[in-house]
């Protein structure tokens, strides 16, 4: 499988772009909000989904390895298929969908293309108690806890590291995210 590739934006096209990795070109399929942050000729890499069907492979990318495993956590739902999640993942950052599920916010999710009101109520059933503490209630107001930067480098380590999305959020919660990368690691390890 392949877990992530690291090139050159050659190409974009339709939420897709071509990455070449010296010399060979891999399309990924991006989340809206991704595609949108990318520029032709920038360097980047990108966390992959190698789907595998019979008569098709298909990448899809993330810039970040928490936007990787909510969408992994996303297409276990029944009736939520790889492009339904892309669809939910690019209604706003990574942890404003995260905390809509953990919250219970079907009319947020409902707002993606292709996914009604029973989708919705189902991811959340199935999803809230895998994603783990929201950072906040509702849409940035009231903050209940510190909220997660879009793309946390700790949270990635954690996850890198074997915890969960759910565990990792929890391992992280109370730290200051102004805190060197490193340090927020080794509390969230204490912590433990």
């Amino acid at each position: 499988m392949i877990a992530h590739v690291r090139g050159q934006v050659a190409e974009k096209f339709a939420n897709s772009v071509i990455i070449d990795v010296q010399g060979v070109g891999y399309e990924v399929s991006l989340t809206g909000i991704d595609f949108e942050n990318l520029n032709l000729n920038d360097d980047v890499k990108l966390y992959t989904y190698h789907l595998v069907r019979e008569q098709a492979e298909e990448l899809f990318g993330f810039t970040s390895l928490a936007a990787k495993k909510l969408f992994e956590l996303l297409i276990t739902v029944q009736g939520v298929g790889p492009k339904g999640a892309m669809a939910i993942l690019s209604l706003a950052p990574i942890e404003e969908v995260r905390n809509a599920i953990a919250n219970q916010d079907a009319a947020f999710i409902s707002k993606a293309s292709g996914v009604g009101k029973k989708s919705a109520e189902r991811i959340i059933v199935d999803l809230r108690e895998k994603v783990g503490l929201p950072t906040y209630y509702g849409r940035k107001s009231e903050p209940v806890q510190q909220t997660l930067q879009q793309n946390d480098e700790a949270l990635d380590a954690l996850m890198a590291l074997g915890f969960t999305l759910a565990d990792a959020t929890k391992a992280l919660d109370g730290i200051d995210v102004k805190l060197p990368v490193e340090e927020r690691i080794r509390q969230a390890l204490k912590n433990r």
